[in-house]
């Protein structure tokens, strides 16, 4: 090979080489691992969202108005993302409706603080602009349909007016009667905004306070909404009330909002739901290896949680991150990465 050649091809190997160099000055991190830090909310980065603005609803309420990163897929009225965000050294993730219009760069939930609410007192309480959380895309299937009726009801009380809000907020339905709960007119989520809907006779709402009425029943509904039988239902809020709700009116649309709290432990039992094993594991062994030896067919790439190759849902409980300590808890289908995670309690893998 000539000098020449020899030149022209470490010219075309210098940023494979400079990479490789990068790769091992920077050894347990990656190269990725530092863009993050300067472009969190790049394309092909995982999802994230700065928090842009925080607006107060009640004395124990606040609107979230998130950037996401570029590769939100955007969402349909009335659906919901799940967030995650760090407390004390332990990925928490919780899903919160999504309350703004779809197609905007800017996304907005609205978390009401509840007692001895790990994710929502932190982020009602301290969430502050320029914080970053975590996200999934939006999923879930309490939306309007298309077309949408021609009457509609939606009976909501507490948080449960945010799903609706969003689709209050996104559509001119044709005839829409609201029905919300809350304790007082003060601690109405969303009151000044739904009595202005109501005013520009957008909306007819007819608000319940607990204090002063006691708790919504379903056959209040048939006072409350002479054509009930001619309008399509939708509910959000309390077990207690969409139960009801659901023996009163068969057809009525339910979204329930599930919290869960795990206690984070070291190992676990590992239930594979899929593949229908169970594998009791200590806390040092990694969920993939806890897998295989079950024989469970595991998705897998690089062993080394680079690649991502090996992600799967983690359906409930908790799992550690073996690089860093970070636990990670999931109720509802949170993806990690197997190959350097392990079991922090008891947990279900959706594999």
């Amino acid at each position: 090979m000539t000098p020449t050649a020899r030149a022209a091809t470490a010219l075309l190997d210098a940023p494979r080489v400079l990479r490789t160099l990068a790769g091992l000055a920077t050894t347990p991190l990656v190269p990725s691992d530092y863009l993050d830090l300067v472009a969190p909310l790049r394309a092909g980065a995982r999802l994230r969202a700065r928090v842009v603005a925080v607006h107060p609803e009640t004395r124990d309420a606040v609107t979230l108005v998130l950037r996401p990163g570029r590769d939100w897929a955007g969402h349909v009225p009335g659906q919901y993302v799940r967030v995650g965000v760090d407390v004390d050294g332990v990925r928490h993730w919780r899903a919160y409706s999504l309350t703004s219009r779809p197609g905007a760069r800017e996304i907005s939930i609205t978390v009401k603080a509840i007692p001895d609410g790990v994710v929502s007192n932190h982020l009602v309480r301290r969430a502050r602009p320029g914080d970053l959380v975590h996200l999934d895309q939006a999923t879930g299937d309490f939306v309007l349909t298309d077309p949408p009726p021609a009457k509609a009801l939606f009976v909501t009380a507490g948080s449960g007016i945010t799903p609706v809000m969003g689709m209050l907020r996104s559509r001119d339905l044709p005839d829409a009667v609201v029905v919300h709960s809350s304790p007082t007119p003060e601690d109405a989520v969303f009151g000044g905004a739904l009595r202005r809907l109501h005013a520009t006779g957008r909306i007819r709402l007819v608000e319940r306070f607990t204090d002063a009425d006691g708790m919504l029943a379903p056959s209040d509904l048939d006072g409350l909404v002479p054509d009930l039988a001619e309008r399509q239902v939708w509910a959000c809020g309390p077990t207690g009330m969409l139960d009801a709700l659901e023996a009163h009116l068969p057809d009525v649309r339910t979204e329930r909002f599930r919290p869960t709290v795990v206690e984070p432990g070291d190992g676990g039992a590992v239930s594979f739901t899929i593949s229908d094993k169970v594998v009791v594991t200590d806390g040092a062994t990694t969920l993939l290896a806890a897998g295989e030896s079950a024989g469970v067919l595991m998705p897998s790439g690089c062993r080394m949680g680079i690649c991502f190759g090996c992600v799967v849902p983690l359906k409930d409980g908790a799992v550690r991150d073996l690089r860093n300590g970070t636990v990670t808890t999931a109720a509802d289908g949170v993806l990690v990465q197997t190959c350097v995670s392990a079991a922090a309690g008891p947990c279900d893998l959706e594999v």
